[in-house]
């Protein structure tokens, strides 16, 4: 069976970046380091939450952007704030609604898992609104904050 994984451009720290991802997720390991003939790494394999990924250091001139991202589900604002904080370690930077770039330039979105039931509004009509404009004014969610709109406090 075929098969697609991600496969990510670094200048040159594909493994630093690999070895700091799998630190932040369960179920997560480096499987394996491709080295070029005279020694630097060239590819690294690795498994985040059970999935494979492949970041590869190609060198400078394809920069990430926001157009591809990395969404990350989480159940509470302690691990929203845990991996937040983990992704803006040592040169991240937010952007807006619960977005950020890691310090490789990788876009991150870090959302509450019940984003879509709040943005749905289980049948209250303006539960959609009060939780789009509370998300737009937020850098980091805020899933407190969420709730209590979609609830119209």
């Amino acid at each position: 069976m075929s098969t697609i994984t991600p496969f990510l451009w670094y200048d040159d720290q594909a493994e630093q970046a690999a070895e700091h991802y799998v630190s932040l997720f369960p179920d997560s390991r480096i499987d394996s380091v491709a080295r070029m003939p005279d020694g630097p790494v060239l590819v690294v394999e690795f498994t985040l939450l059970g999935r494979p990924y492949r970041a590869m250091n190609g060198g400078p001139g394809h920069p990430h952007t926001d157009a591809v991202s990395f969404q990350v589900d989480v159940d509470t604002q302690e691990e929203l704030d845990r991996v937040w904080d983990a992704l803006l370690a040592d040169g991240g930077r937010p952007t807006a609604c619960g977005w950020l770039f890691d310090r490789w330039g990788v876009a991150w979105q870090v959302t509450p898992s019940m984003m879509g039931e709040l943005m749905s509004g289980s049948g209250d009509p303006g539960a959609n609104a009060r939780v789009y404009a509370a998300m737009m004014d937020m850098v980091k969610l805020d899933i407190g904050a969420l709730r209590a709109a979609a609830a119209g406090h």
